[in-house]
């Protein structure tokens, strides 16, 4: 593995975008583990890079709390529906060859740049009276004085974070580049709100796949380079919550499509062509 001090410093980096984008940082984590270290068996990469998810997500979710923009009616239950999965994912990883998972990944990460990108508004128009059958009524007022109001469909989003904890603890990621799209695509939920609650889910969801994979020993070995990247990553979490409060929720989504197709097509042409 790379120096501490490389370390130290791709865990900031990672923690400041990923938290900004409310994705946890996972999924730029994992393809520069790839990368930098095409020696890893696929479960060592995604055991390294849950665990580093698992503190920047706290630390993220820690001061979106203190911002109030955490939905917790919504998260809560949706933390519990990726329980399941992500138990399993990080199970079922040991499975698949390192050229196939890398493949998966980078199809992935280009497929959810076009979903952000085709499905975001701004910001979602204020949710009418009455929101059909599974549908609840959500409001709130952060700390700065910004009002959200928006219904959540609960059926499709317990369904879409049961999924979701599957995949994102299959691929290391942690799902909050999964989560945020869909709920801001799907589940119509203002940008800011979703970042927020997204880190909060996969601080739950995070810290469970890393159980699994300690007791399965993957990260045998592999604990003071974790440990570095994850002081990186929570110092950076909180320095991404903060810029996240004077950045346009729009400028969040266009950044994060950005890099998902740069880390999505390098990722790609490393499977397919080994460079």
């Amino acid at each position: 593995m790379l120096d501490p001090l490389a370390l130290f410093a791709i865990g900031f980096g990672v923690g400041s975008f990923g938290t900004l984008v409310g994705a946890g940082g996972g999924f730029l984590l994992v393809p520069l583990l790839a990368l930098l270290e095409p020696s890893l068996p696929p479960e060592a990469i995604t055991s390294v890079s849950l665990a580093v998810v698992a503190l920047n997500a706290s630390s993220g979710a820690l001061a979106y709390a203190r911002q109030g923009r955490v939905d917790y009616r919504s998260g809560v239950p949706f933390a519990l529906a990726t329980l399941p999965g992500s138990v399993a994912g990080a199970l079922l990883v040991r499975f698949v060859s390192r050229g196939l998972f890398d493949l998966v990944f980078a199809v992935l990460l280009v497929a959810l740049a076009v979903f952000v990108v085709v499905s975001h508004e701004d910001e979602p128009e204020p949710a009418p009276e009455g929101g059909g059958w599974g549908h609840v009524l959500r409001q709130l007022t952060d700390r700065g004085g910004a009002d959200y109001r928006y219904h959540v469909n609960m059926p499709l989003g317990l369904a879409i974070n049961a999924l979701v904890g599957l995949v994102s603890s299959f691929l290391g990621i942690g799902g909050g580049v999964i989560a945020v799209p869909a709920l801001v695509g799907l589940l119509r939920f203002p940008t800011h709100i979703a970042t927020a609650t997204s880190h909060f889910v996969l601080a739950i969801m995070a810290t469970v796949g890393t159980g699994t994979h300690i007791v399965s020993g993957d990260l045998d070995g592999l604990a003071l380079q974790t440990v570095v990247l994850g002081v990186g990553a929570v110092a950076g979490a909180q320095l991404g919550a903060h810029i996240s409060t004077r950045v346009h929720g729009v400028v969040i989504v266009r950044a994060l499509a950005v890099a998902l197709v740069f880390v999505g097509v390098r990722l790609g042409a490393q499977a397919l062509l080994g460079v």
